[in-house]
């Protein structure tokens, strides 16, 4: 299995381009869940406040023996905690949870445009990069708009947008704002909750390599450039999403995949979601 490559962010921090994911994972099962995905070989793993979970994820790495700094670990703020003063609060309970001194990526969750607080939101995650308790920061389900208004209102570039992103779910304009602005865009649901595994083009790609409909998303994701984080219990499927690196997908694979594009959302939509 070849090593995962990583992605350089736009402040020079480097992060995995394939990590594991725990949304919906109980906390009773997460240590369990992460400790496979280390012992499998993943080196970052994404939370967030919202999960529950934190104290899971921050059970498996004490027990994992490896040094902090093989590790990249996100998690998120939670909407009920946006605001300056609250998200520096909600930040040390994270960080209690996790156990940890830093955290390599935090993110704010939600825009909730109608509360209007992410700009001031995320002028406390500016803070909290400035004292070194977060090695890059950024958002998630941002869209254009909400983005461009935190580059005008804030001084430093979000590192990462994580968005609902998948075969049929393209995110194509976004992508390319992403692009242009030197965001790195990473995909949370990258197999649509397995809305997409049925398609009749991944499967026929998947049978032509040899490999599973997931392995052949997961390299769509990979070839694409998109930073991914599958999620799953089963040990054998969170060894299984990591071993997709052994075959490449052609021009025409590709194509047949970029094909299925259809605005599939398997979660909210954030201009709504308040």
């Amino acid at each position: 299995m070849t090593s995962v490559p990583n992605v350089t962010l736009n402040n020079g921090v480097t992060m995995p381009q394939l990590g594991f994911g725990v949304f919906q994972v109980p906390d009773e099962e997460t240590t369990a869940a992460v400790t496979s995905a280390l012992e499998a070989g993943y080196r970052s793993i994404d939370t967030a406040a919202i999960y529950g979970n934190e104290r899971g994820v921050g059970k498996a790495i004490a027990a994992s023996g490896l040094h902090r700094e093989e590790l990249f670990v996100t998690t998120k703020l939670w909407n009920e905690d946006q605001g300056h003063d609250q998200t520096l609060a909600a930040f040390d309970t994270s960080l209690d949870r996790l156990g940890l001194d830093h955290v390599d990526l935090y993110l704010i969750h939600w825009p909730t445009p109608a509360r209007d607080l992410y700009v001031e939101t995320y002028k406390a995650l500016e803070k909290i990069l400035a004292d070194g308790r977060a090695r890059a920061i950024g958002v998630s389900n941002f869209q254009i708009p909400h983005l461009r208004r935190l580059l005008e209102r804030t001084g430093i570039t979000p590192a990462v947008n994580q968005v609902e992103l998948h075969p049929g779910l393209q995110q194509t304009a976004l992508r390319a704002f992403h692009a242009g602005h030197g965001i790195a865009t990473e995909a949370w649901s990258p197999l649509a909750q397995g809305a997409v595994l049925g398609d009749e083009a991944i499967v026929r790609v998947a049978e032509a390599y040899g490999v599973t409909p997931a392995q052949v998303v997961l390299r769509w994701h990979l070839q694409t450039g998109n930073i991914v984080i599958p999620k799953s219990v089963t040990p054998d499927r969170i060894r299984q999403n990591l071993d997709v690196f052994g075959f490449a997908l052609t021009d025409a694979d590709m194509a047949a995949l970029t094909g299925l594009d259809r605005g599939l959302r398997t979660g909210p939509d954030p201009d709504t979601l308040n």
